[in-house]
C-alpha cells in the first residue's frame, strides 16, 4: 500500500463544493494507473473510469465546481456489491492521499449519462460514482445542510455496532482487543444517508460482519451491502496496516439476530 489508511479514512470528508479547476498531470496520471489496478478480497472485477464531467455531460444537483467524475462499473456476481463498495473506498481514500476530495453518490446524479459514458449493458450495472478535484476553500451553503441534515460527522456509539460474542452484549474498546483499531475505524465509514448498517460480532479470533437492513433494493443491487463493503474496506486495510494477517470467509455461526439482521461475511484472523 502506498499510503496509510488508517490517516486517510480519519482525514476524509465527503466532497461536494470543488475549486473549479482541472487535475495536475501528476495527480492525473497517478490516479489513472491505481483505478486500472483496484482489487477487492472477493474476486469481484470492477471497472473503474476517469471522466470529463463537460465531455459526457455529467452532473448532480448536489455537485459544485468539478471536472472530473470517476465511475466504476461491474456484472452482477456473487458478492458484487461488497466488492463493488471494497474497490470503490479503496480509491477514494487513494484520491485523498493526492489531496483529492471524493463523495459517493448514486442517486443524485444524471445516471443516463453515466452509464452511456461508462457504456454499461447486458448484465452491468453502475451503482455508483464520485466527483473527484481539489475542494474549495468553503463548502456550499447546499452542502452545510446536507451535512447536517444526515448528521455528517456523527456516528453511533462502539458499542451499539460491535458485540462481544451474541447481539446481546455490547464491545467495549477494552474488549475489542487487537481488532480495536479496526473496528473504529469501521465505525468512521460512510454509507449512504449516514445509516451504519453493519453489525459485527467478534468472537475470538474471527469477526463476524452482518447488515442491519433498512432500506429496499434497487434494480442496481442492495446499495447497503455496498456500504458493507467500504466498512469492509476500512476494517481489512487498517489490520494489514497494523501487521495483522487474516482472510474472508462466508460460513454463517448461527448466531440468533435481531429482527431485519442479515449476515454478510466473516474475518478470519491468522496471524
Amino acid at each position: 500500500m502506498t499510503f496509510s489508511a488508517k490517516e486517510m479514512i480519519q482525514k476524509r470528508k465527503s466532497v461536494r463544493t470543488y475549486a473549479g479547476r482541472g487535475l495536475r498531470p501528476k495527480d492525473k496520471a497517478a490516479l489513472e494507473k491505481y483505478i486500472q489496478s483496484v482489487s477487492n478480497p472477493f474476486d469481484v472485477p470492477v471497472e473503474f473510469r476517469l471522466l470529463r464531467a463537460k465531455e459526457y455531460k455529467l452532473s448532480s444537483p448536489v455537485i459544485v465546481g468539478e471536472k472530473y467524475y470517476i465511475a466504476a462499473k461491474l456484472s452482477k456476481c456473487k458478492n458484487f456489491e461488497i466488492g463493488y463498495g471494497y474497490s470503490f473506498e479503496s480509491m477514494c481514500l487513494y484520491a485523498e492521499s493526492l489531496g483529492l476530495g471524493t463523495v459517493i453518490i448514486a442517486g443524485t446524479l444524471n445516471r443516463s449519462a453515466f452509464e452511456q459514458a461508462m457504456k454499461v449493458s447486458g448484465d452491468e450495472v453502475m451503482p455508483a460514482a464520485t466527483p473527484v478535484g481539489y475542494p474549495a476553500p468553503r463548502r456550499s451553503v447546499r452542502e452545510t445542510l446536507m451535512r447536517k441534515g444526515v448528521k455528517a460527522d456523527e456516528r453511533i456509539p462502539f458499542e451499539k455496532l460491535f458485540f462481544k460474542g451474541t447481539f446481546e452484549s455490547g464491545l467495549t474498546k477494552e474488549d475489542a482487543g487487537i481488532f480495536a483499531d479496526a473496528l473504529e475505524m469501521t465505525r468512521w465509514a460512510p454509507s449512504a444517508a449516514n445509516k451504519q448498517p453493519w453489525r459485527i460480532v467478534v468472537a475470538g479470533d474471527t469477526v463476524h460482519f452482518y447488515e442491519y437492513k433498512t432500506l429496499k433494493d434497487s434494480p442496481l443491487g442492495d446499495v447497503q451491502k455496498v456500504d458493507l463493503g467500504i466498512a469492509l474496506a476500512h476494517f481489512d486495510l487498517t489490520m494489514q496496516e497494523d501487521g495483522y494477517e487474516g482472510h474472508f470467509v462466508q460460513a454463517d455461526p448461527g448466531i440468533e439476530l435481531p429482527e431485519n439482521m442479515h449476515y454478510i461475511i466473516s474475518y478470519e484472523r491468522t496471524k
